[in-house]
């Protein structure tokens, strides 16, 4: 009963940084912190670069960290926006996407590639875990997102990338922990485990394109459909286009 005691007062004094930019993966992946592994206090950190999505990533992010009374912290790298080559962030023709379109995303998937976000995110959340560390002697583990894309992966999302990035935090960092709890799942497997987490994912936003709403043609928008569909579940999400 002592060290189960001292397990529970361990835990509530472990802090996560979770990466967040509203959408399902990370969502989830902060639920999961929250309630399954049990974090007494979750940072949700949130990066503005410019993308089209903002406002609305922005938004979901801050009802994720008001679901789960997380402190809320955005860092503006408005600098990447303008070396950007993505349709993240610039203009371009959108290709409106089929069911049937989604047998091979690798062509459509570099499209959305912003070019080293993912080390230049996880650079700022080090130096953050560090810097509360040096104030507050509290070590933080840093949480990500990142999930399985079969062969379409981006090349800062896979194992092998997540390895590499921890044996840097050992050498260069007081030894933070990078997580991603989820890089094993395909998104179908992400719902499923969402809803057993208590996840309203009508409180989340996957589009690429910063509409009002869903716009049901993006990349983004469709792999968020095929998970829903493979997941039996009934997806609650408003698209303003669904082909």
């Amino acid at each position: 009963m002592y060290a189960y005691k001292l397990c529970l007062l361990y835990l509530r004094m472990k802090q996560a940084v979770v990466l967040c930019s509203g959408g399902i993966d990370s969502a989830v992946t902060a639920y999961y912190v929250k309630r399954k592994l049990k974090y007494g206090k979750i940072v949700i950190l949130f990066f503005n670069y410019g993308q089209k999505s903002l406002l609305n990533e922005r938004k979901f992010s801050k009802l994720c960290a008001s679901s789960l009374k997380a402190e809320f912290k955005e860092i503006k790298l408005l600098e990447l926006a303008r070396l950007s080559t993505s349709l993240i962030n610039i203009k371009g023709k959108v290709k409106r996407l089929n069911r049937n379109d989604l047998k091979n995303t690798a062509r459509e998937s570099k499209k959305w590639y912003v070019p080293f976000r993912n080390t230049i995110f996880l650079s700022y959340a080090l130096s953050l875990a560090e810097c509360i560390y040096l104030k507050d002697k509290i070590k933080s583990d840093i949480f990500v997102g990142f999930k399985c894309e079969g062969q379409d992966h981006f090349p800062d999302t896979t194992k092998s990338y997540l390895k590499e990035m921890n044996k840097l935090t050992k050498t260069a960092s007081y030894g933070f922990k990078i997580i991603a709890p989820l890089i094993d799942k395909d998104k179908e497997d992400i719902i499923l485990l969402g809803s057993k987490l208590g996840v309203d994912f009508r409180k989340t936003f996957s589009c690429y394109l910063g509409k009002r709403q869903h716009c049901g043609y993006c990349l983004a928008c469709k792999l968020r459909q095929e998970g829903f569909y493979w997941s039996g579940l009934k997806d609650p999400t408003y698209y303003i286009s669904k082909d």
